[in-house]
């Protein structure tokens, strides 16, 4: 029968004995650097160390998050976690910034990584691409559906982990950049402030059209491991030790029984939800119903009553370790008890000289009594062997303490883990760009009707989506053209290598990949790949990924500021978005839709607006949508101050043609707006 693990989160370490006692196969948790979860409390240096062994004693795999994005200044910190890591050693990374993965690829090649969700890989040419570079599972997105997990769980060449239950973000994981634009806190950095869950409305919605409820698909466990998956994930690190028990409990017993008992599930709702849980992304049923938020119901229905039934169900070790025990009474030597695991283990203690018994003497099946009360341990005993000289006698404390030093010593040795080499890295050299004058200009457009006035653009970026003729009729009129594949792929992968295919045809043979998935997708039609800004580029060694991987150049993240960029090295030319409405966040499940209206009906481009009366635009591609800051970013009057940069991206959404030329004559003029634009991150950055 197919295995599946239950991965449990983990703040800090009194979240670790729930975890554990209640049945996790593995553990995740963060370091004081690197993790997603900044708020969580996370694991200090010894801590860290504490954790594994705990874990490694009882048979648990540990798994530290290093996902967050990195800057140049931070990688040395970064590669000393790693090599701390290495030495205790944890069993995996989670990871998500492609310049420490390469890094990690180099100084550690037989640590294991895995592709944390943030990478945004929903597809099997992402997941393709990711065993190319090393990594042994992938964290798949959460908005995939059951059908659509099954595809890519059939030609996966690695392992894939599913989040079971626990929080959803509105937006792709690694896709949205809402806090780091409204406050600077980035939750590709681990400060997220989740704005989302604040009041978003659209017309006739919700009025918190960005809060989604909590994600359980537990009783689907099954059905997962038939499938193929390996690991299912439960959100949570932020979360209290209860919450942590009783949501392992609850997947140990689905998995174990097939189903969750009623008790158990008023538990799981009761500790923590957000007007109850949704399975809708699994079982393809999105919409309103997916939507909710922590009501003060939800949050007095977790008692002390409650939390009081919860602490009992891992007050105790759970003895989850079966051990193999052999014991040897011999007249005139010590006795000497072996135990074994099947890990390997072996250990031999010795206790006093058995004595001639009086009256009864021992035998196997007393023996087997007093040795297999391993109560307070982690240790079952499961085969029991006895040699037994005739006529001899031990006390029950004596018996006792055979035991306790064996399992003691046991434990200890199943602590120990042979470290994981970690040689010295060489860091990219930083600040080695040139700037070559003037830069190129770039623009991107949601349709083909593009005015005459972009044929200077070295380059124009239109959506997969257009007409063949509109294709035709760009080349026809000199325009250079690339075809953005989109960001949010989702059950479209062969639909959209046939698409590709055919545009191909036309002698259009560029494309804007902003996706890994996308990235593979191009490299197996032989097409010529620029980066997009999804790619999360944010450090030197992250732009020489690029390099290594064939594209042309690649979009630096628009959370840098220009500083930052202008200190970036490598060769390849790097571009930045200098012009538009920035995309603060990809989802697949449309707000827009929460008023009951159709796609169809979706003529103009609805808008969310929030409790200070300001209005986010959404476009949609007919899957995913976008939802756009509320005012575009501007840097026509800062051209002196880019620096490091060979081409800049007018990015264009919601303007009509007259804005479109308009923004372009500003453009070339190095004139701004009076009013209703932003710098962005360019000045500010994050944290």
């Amino acid at each position: 029968m197919k295995k599946l693990e239950i991965l449990a989160p983990v703040g800090g370490m009194e979240s670790v004995y729930p975890a554990v006692r209640t049945g996790a196969d593995a553990v995740y948790l963060g370091a004081w650097k690197l993790s997603a979860r900044t708020s969580a409390q996370n694991f200090q240096r010894e801590e860290l160390r504490e954790a594994v062994e705990y874990c490694h004693a009882r048979g648990v795999r540990v798994y530290l998050a290093c996902n967050t994005l990195l800057h140049d200044s931070e990688l040395k910190e970064a590669a000393d976690l790693i090599m701390y890591a290495c030495s205790i050693p944890v069993d995996a990374l989670i990871m998500q910034d492609l310049g420490l993965i390469s890094l990690v690829r180099q100084a550690a090649p037989d640590m294991r990584i895995h592709a944390s969700t943030q990478m945004s890989v929903h597809t099997s040419k992402g997941v393709e691409l990711l065993a190319e570079m090393g990594f042994r599972r992938a964290v798949l997105s959460r908005e995939l559906s059951r059908k659509e997990i099954e595809e890519i769980a059939k030609v996966s060449p690695i392992e894939l982990e599913v989040f079971v239950h626990g929080a959803l973000c509105m937006s792709v994981s690694g896709q949205c950049y809402f806090s780091a634009m409204l406050g600077s806190r980035s939750g590709n950095r681990g400060a997220c402030a989740q704005p989302c869950r604040l009041p978003f409305a659209v017309k006739g919605g919700t009025g918190h059209d960005l809060s989604l409820k909590d994600n359980s698909v537990i009783p689907y466990l099954r059905e997962l491991r038939d499938m193929g998956i390996a690991s299912a994930k439960i959100e949570g690190r932020m979360k209290r030790p209860e919450y942590v028990a009783v949501s392992v409990a609850a997947c140990r017993q689905s998995l174990d029984k097939g189903s969750v008992d009623d008790d158990l599930s008023e538990k799981l709702s009761a500790v923590f939800s957000r007007s109850g849980f949704t399975d809708g992304y699994y079982t393809g049923k999105r919409g309103v119903d997916m939507f909710g938020i922590r009501s003060k119901e939800d949050v007095t229905s977790a008692t002390n009553k409650i939390f009081n039934s919860i602490h009992a169900m891992y007050k105790n070790e759970a003895q989850r370790i079966p051990i193999d025990a052999n014991l040897e009474l011999r007249k005139h030597q010590k006795a000497k008890l072996t135990v074994r695991d099947d890990d390997g283990n072996v250990c031999e203690v010795l206790g006093a000289v058995p004595e001639n018994a009086l009256k009864t003497a021992l035998n196997t099946e007393k023996c087997r009594s007093y040795l297999s009360k391993t109560g307070g341990t982690p240790f079952r005993l499961r085969e029991f062997s006895t040699k037994l000289d005739k006529g001899l006698f031990m006390s029950a404390p004596e018996l006792n303490t055979l035991r306790r030093d064996a399992l003691e010593t046991l434990l200890e040795k199943r602590t120990v883990r042979r470290p994981i080499e970690f040689s010295t890295i060489d860091f990219p050299e930083t600040n080695t760009r040139r700037q070559a004058p003037p830069k190129g200009v770039r623009a991107r457009f949601t349709n083909g009707n593009i005015s005459d006035d972009f044929l200077d653009c070295e380059l124009i970026y239109v959506p997969i989506s257009l007409k063949d003729e509109e294709y035709d009729s760009l080349l026809d009129r000199g325009f250079a053209v690339a075809v953005e594949i989109p960001r949010g792929m989702f059950g479209r992968e062969k639909h959209i290598y046939e698409r590709l295919k055919t545009i191909r045809s036309f002698g259009i043979n560029e494309v804007l990949a902003s996706n890994l998935g996308a990235v593979q997708l191009a490299k197996s039609l032989d097409m010529e790949i620029h980066g997009g800004f999804g790619l999360n580029i944010t450090n030197t060694q992250s732009v020489k990924w690029a390099e290594q991987q064939g594209l042309l150049d690649v979009e630096v993240s628009f959370e840098l500021t220009l500083e930052q960029i202008a200190q970036l090295g490598g060769t390849m030319p790097l571009g930045i978005i200098s012009y538009g409405r920035l995309p603060l966040m990809l989802t697949r499940n449309c707000p827009a839709q929460n008023d009951g209206k159709k796609c169809k009906s979706c003529k103009n481009a609805p808008v969310l607006t929030d409790r200070k009366q300001i209005q986010f635009p959404m476009q949609c591609d007919g899957s995913c949508t976008e939802i756009l800051n509320s005012v575009p970013v501007v840097l026509f009057d800062r051209k002196n101050e880019i620096r490091g940069v060979d081409f800049e991206v007018l990015r264009f959404s919601v303007e009509n043609s007259v804005e479109t030329g308009e923004n372009l004559q500003f453009f070339h003029q190095k004139k701004c707006f009076k009013n209703g634009f932003t710098r962005g991150l360019y000045y500010r950055g994050v944290e």
